[in-house]
């Protein structure tokens, strides 16, 4: 049985000035995260749904994970996948217009558990630095992004 200390949900809001349909595409590419998201440091495709990730923020330490697809619909703008390695659960990104403007919401949706036998040794007195370096990570990320979709939106 685990404990729920090893458990983490973690919530991140993106304002992006791109339609759903531009960021959409941004993130069903995950092999293209490096490029924009420094803190992914790698993405190798595995299979056609499945591929594997080498993260790392401010903390020092590598996380490990592989991710299959559970879920990709353009209509609704969910990805979804399953993730298993350093940290078990599942990841969801859910996009969607803003009224009528050329804003997006994504919200990134993560529940994890710490499989990771260091990580789960230093949780309790790491909780919050583990919460703080994944905020960092998720900020980073959305800034990332910006500049990504504007870079992409000038060549047009």
């Amino acid at each position: 049985m685990t404990s729920s200390r090893y458990r983490f949900h973690f919530r991140s809001l993106w304002q992006l000035s791109a339609t759903p349909g531009e960021v959409f595409d941004v993130l069903e590419r995950a092999g293209d995260y490096p490029a924009w998201w420094p803190q992914v440091r790698e993405v190798r495709e595995l299979e056609e749904t499945q591929g594997e990730a080498r993260i790392r923020s401010v903390l020092p330490y590598d996380l490990w994970i592989t991710g299959r697809a559970l879920r990709r619909d353009p209509d609704a703008g969910v990805l979804e996948l399953e993730i298993s390695g350093d940290v078990e659960g599942w990841a969801r990104w859910t996009v969607t217009a803003e009224d009528g403007r050329r804003v997006t919401t994504a919200v990134y949706e993560q529940q994890v558990e710490v499989r990771k036998p260091l990580m789960r040794m230093l949780i309790p007195a790491a909780s919050p630095f583990f919460r703080a370096n994944h905020a960092l990570m998720m900020r980073a990320g959305e800034r990332g992004l910006r500049r990504w979709l504007r870079r992409g939106l000038d060549d047009d």
